[in-house]
């Protein structure tokens, strides 16, 4: 399973993207174009023309998920036009990939705990 961390960074690749590419062409991609390393822990996120599918692309591990999804009706609508690459909020490909339109939204602001050292009993 995926664990996102608060600190995932998510890119978009926003230029349309030929989505008949596998883990190889994508990472190749990510590297080449985007100028990104496919293998940092970052999800990549491509869009192909119509913008009515998605794939994601994410290192974990031992290797690559690819994870898909087609709109039987709608487009996504996930960022600006004219940029190759842009970064969004850890929840963002969540909430585009659900119909969200990320542009018409404001972040809340919420409490955030801080982690503190050593706060682990002893013996754990």
């Amino acid at each position: 399973m995926i664990g996102l961390l608060p600190t995932t960074t998510i890119f978009l690749a926003t230029a349309p993207t030929d989505l008949r590419k596998a883990y190889n062409g994508l990472a190749m991609l990510v590297r080449q174009s985007l100028g990104q390393d496919p293998l940092s822990g970052s999800l990549y996120v491509f869009c192909n023309r119509r913008r009515d599918r998605i794939k994601i692309l994410f290192w974990e591990g031992g290797g690559y998920w690819l994870c898909a999804r087609r709109l039987e009706e709608g487009t996504f609508s996930l960022a600006a036009k004219g940029r190759c690459l842009c970064s969004l909020p850890a929840g963002g490909t969540p909430a585009a990939s659900g119909g969200i339109d990320l542009q018409q939204t404001q972040e809340r602001k919420w409490y955030r705990r801080e982690a503190e050292r050593n706060s682990f009993p002893a013996g754990l």
